[in-house]
């Protein structure tokens, strides 16, 4: 595991190499980013950006996309994975959004998470990435980097997104999350991380590490 020192040296070479990082999930609005995220569970963010590009030039707002309902929908998403179950999701979240709330996406976990289809990891991105909280929300990118490097290791993803908020220190919490999950999906991938090219290799602890197309260290 990390001491505070490798922690802090850890986020400041992810910072000098992206100091501004964003989703890539496109999105001009909380209310658009929160679709997004609801088809994006089990899918890519270029799969759902695909669809999204064109269902927001007819639909981004709860009352436009209530309006145009599921079958409306469906031509948009279809290609997504799950995506009628999604489709469900989106209705009756555009329902309760305009029945509870205005319209308008809530800020707090209570209650992003009482909307259908969004669980904990959802609401994290919807707090952090649209309302500037410091949340992490861990998907499998997240959890991997977090256990292979020793940066916050945990058996599942609550522990580690507790580890995450003790362990980042605080000037880097804002934007770990999405430090870390490009961190995951471009370099410290799941099969063939990417040891050699990786600006945090000396810091961190995988025993596996990768070099030239071999294996270091232990197997």
């Amino acid at each position: 595991m990390m001491n505070l020192e490798k922690r802090h040296a850890f986020f400041e070479l992810l910072k000098a190499n992206n100091p501004h990082p964003e989703t890539e999930l496109e999105y001009s609005s909380p209310f658009e980013l929160l679709i997004a995220v609801l088809l994006s569970a089990q899918a890519t963010d270029v799969s759902v950006n695909k669809g999204t590009r064109q269902l927001f030039k007819i639909a981004n707002t709860p009352q436009a996309l209530l309006e145009l309902g599921e079958e409306g929908v469906k031509p948009y998403i279809q290609h997504i994975g799950l995506f009628n179950s999604k489709g469900k999701h989106i209705q009756e979240t555009c329902r309760l959004l305009l029945e509870k709330h205005q319209g308008i996406v809530p800020q707090t976990r209570e209650e992003l998470e009482a909307l259908p289809g969004v669980g904990r990891k959802t609401a994290n991105v919807i707090l952090n990435t649209a309302f500037g909280q410091p949340t992490m929300a861990v998907d499998t990118h997240i959890f991997r980097v977090s256990n292979r490097t020793g940066l916050a290791p945990g058996k599942d993803v609550v522990k580690v997104e507790e580890q995450l908020l003790k362990r980042v220190p605080r000037e880097f919490l804002q934007d770990a999350h999405h430090w870390l999950i490009l961190h995951g999906r471009y370099t410290c991938k799941a099969r063939n991380p990417e040891c050699e090219q990786c600006i945090v290799e000396p810091l961190c602890g995988y025993k596996q590490k990768t070099g030239k197309g071999k294996v270091r260290g232990d197997i």
